[in-house]
């Protein structure tokens, strides 16, 4: 898929409680207006966790709008102009 091809897309942050490097990856996808944060010591966040493959934290999943993954940060915080890369 061609990045002209993308659609409206969304971050899902996935941190939890005692990782050290989460609130970075909070505060650096802070910066994008569609994010959503999701605590994968939650019920929700948990479910939405496994949905996207996510097996630590911090992650960044860009999905877009019918919710498909475009691309992943795993275990890692990116910069915002990684981010910018890969979201329009």
């Amino acid at each position: 898929m061609w990045k002209g091809d993308w659609t409206v897309q969304h971050l899902k942050v996935f941190v939890k409680q005692d990782c050290q490097k989460c609130p970075a990856a909070k505060e650096v996808a802070s910066r994008f207006p569609a994010t959503e944060i999701y605590d994968v010591e939650q019920a929700d966040g948990l479910a939405e966790a496994a949905y996207y493959s996510v097996m630590c934290t911090p992650s960044i999943v860009v999905v877009d709008e019918g919710g498909s993954e475009v691309f992943a940060w795993r275990c890692s915080v990116p910069t915002p102009g990684d981010i910018s890369e890969h979201i329009n």
